[in-house]
């Protein structure tokens, strides 16, 4: 999107551009948001590189793919971080049961030796 294009769409709902100094304010969270983004993917990806290996720990081993104590555990864990982050512990729990599930997923795949 060109500048040209984004200030034509920063407009206000009486289709008067949106004054500079808001503009740049906003310019300015998108990048953050977008640094933060970015860090969420490279932290996933290392911890997915870690499940990886706890599954290829499990499979050698005979264990099983899934643990639910465990992911229990990690659930009201996360909920409570969430609660001192001020994020809603509903989506912590969501997003997390999310990742344990393409965890177990993978586990899974692994061969079992």
């Amino acid at each position: 999107m060109s500048e040209d294009t984004a200030v034509d769409a920063a407009r206000d709902p009486a289709g008067t551009p949106a004054d500079p100094e808001v503009l740049r304010e906003l310019g300015v969270l998108r990048h953050s948001i977008d640094n933060l983004d970015a860090a969420l993917i490279h932290l996933l990806a290392e911890r997915f590189k870690l499940t990886q290996r706890v599954g290829v720990l499990k499979a050698t081993h005979a264990l099983p793919p899934a643990d639910p104590a465990r992911e229990a555990e990690q659930l009201e864990r996360l909920r409570g971080l969430a609660v001192t982050a001020q994020l809603d512990p509903a989506f912590a729990e969501k997003l997390l049961a999310f990742i344990i599930s393409e965890v177990i997923r993978h586990h899974e795949s692994i061969p079992r030796g």
